[in-house]
């Protein structure tokens, strides 16, 4: 029996260090960090990088010497048939007859090195290659400043739900404490039954409320595991607090930085569209120039009625040839003509673009200034309220219990207390969040 018993307690002690090992404890950064490592969409852009590099050299190796090796074996079931003269061969003139030339079988081995002289496609592919890189880097970029912003909401929006769950729980610890006490006094006939209703109407508020926050933390952290790029249902805690974060998140000098235009992602994305769009009108002029190729090839030839093609004693002929290709470009019926006009609109509405992304992004800073500035000076007054709000609470819970103040007036002042520590951690999250939208349009992070 002793020996069972410590057996069990060993298990229970394993299981529970198993359970610890298992959950995982970020702080924001720390989140951050492994998400930019671990999030799919991250990774896939990530990959798009190495691909822009491969291309790359796909582009560079299509103008570098090329060489092909290639076997070429024929059996002539039948025998192509060739009709001569028969008075070439002592016939009767005016009658012909047919001829087979060449055996039955033949093998041809060859090898070809050629090499790109000269072609203006080639040069401005290489500078399309380098373009495309730049714009997978770019890509890379903005969706790690996305992955960011989106950890930090999520971040913040399980460290709400937790805070709202510790909140509503304290909450309805008080009133079912004051529903108790009021409904003591009622039985004994020193209060209405108006009250006590009123509280379990206040009370019953609580738990629904609470029950629902307790459903949408599950989702929070949910959200949060999925955007690290983790197992949905792993288990994560936060170290990190929402007051913390908040006090942290502070910075009035953001407000009244001049940030450069030119710096942040979207406008270098909009950028790089237009140079691609310089690049194609240069492509399409590029094909009204020569090309010029050359190539040397050289090989064995071989002829038998028999596959005996390995025998040592196999005659095997060899051959080599030089060439020199040169394409003109003479006419095209306007298609290359109308293709360069089509490219060089194309390359106008790049520069519209170009001007228009400007302007947003102006737009968009001066917009996300102000809901950062707002978000900080709201935070401080929900803070101001809220400590009112707690003080009008007890005010009017000890008017109550004095008999002074109605049960009316009591759940009016509870209510606009319940109100009052939600838009308080409300303006908190919108703090954390509003700094990283600035952050995330400006493309600079701490």
């Amino acid at each position: 029996m002793k020996r069972k018993l410590i057996l069990i307690f060993i298990l229970l002690i394993s299981f529970a260090t198993f359970s610890q090992e298992n959950i995982r404890s970020f702080s924001l950064q720390e989140a951050i960090d492994f998400a930019l490592e671990n999030n799919r969409t991250a990774k896939n852009a990530s990959r798009d990088i190495d691909a822009a590099y491969k291309q790359k050299w796909e582009t560079i190796a299509t103008g570098l010497p090329q060489l092909n090796a290639a076997v070429d074996y024929q059996d002539f079931i039948k025998q192509q048939v060739q009709v001569i003269p028969a008075d070439d061969f002592g016939g009767p003139e005016g009658e012909f007859i047919a001829v087979e030339f060449g055996l039955k079988q033949n093998i041809n081995a060859s090898a070809t090195l050629s090499q790109l002289i000269f072609d203006g496609s080639y040069i401005v592919g290489l500078q399309s290659a380098k373009v495309f890189l730049e714009i997978s880097k770019n890509a890379k970029i903005k969706t790690d400043l996305e992955v960011r912003k989106s950890v930090i909401n999520a971040y913040g929006n399980v460290l709400l739900a937790e805070e709202s769950v510790q909140i509503l729980e304290r909450n309805k610890r008080a009133l079912e404490k004051n529903l108790n006490e009021i409904t003591k006094i009622f039985e004994n006939g020193l209060e209405e039954e108006e009250s006590v209703e009123q509280l379990k109407i206040t009370l019953s508020g609580i738990i629904s409320t609470l029950s629902n926050t307790k459903r949408l933390k599950k989702v929070a952290y949910q959200m949060l595991n999925m955007t690290m790029g983790i197992d949905i249902d792993a288990n994560t805690t936060l170290s990190d607090s929402l007051e913390t974060l908040t006090a942290n998140n502070i910075d009035l000098s953001l407000i009244d930085n001049p940030f450069s235009i030119e710096n942040t992602i979207d406008y270098q994305i909009a950028n790089n569209d237009k140079t691609s769009k310089e690049l194609m009108v240069k492509l399409e002029k590029s094909k009204a120039l020569p090309t010029v190729n050359t190539c040397l090839s050289g090989g064995y030839l071989s002829y038998s009625d028999n596959f005996d093609f390995l025998d040592t004693n196999q005659k095997y002929y060899g051959f080599g040839v030089f060439g020199l290709n040169l394409k003109i470009p003479v006419f095209s019926s306007g298609l290359r003509s109308a293709a360069t006009q089509r490219a060089k609109i194309n390359l106008e509405k790049a520069k519209n673009d170009l001007t228009e992304t400007e302007q947003r992004i102006k737009l968009q800073i001066a917009s996300a200034k102000s809901d950062y500035q707002f978000s900080i000076e709201d935070y401080t007054n929900k803070k101001e309220n809220l400590n009112l709000a707690e003080r009008i609470e007890q005010k009017n819970q000890t008017k109550f219990f004095e008999g002074i103040a109605s049960s009316f007036d009591l759940r009016q002042a509870q209510i606009q207390l319940y109100t009052a520590q939600q838009e308080f951690l409300q303006a908190m999250l919108d703090v954390i969040n509003n700094k990283a939208a600035l952050e995330t349009i400006v493309n600079e992070v701490d």
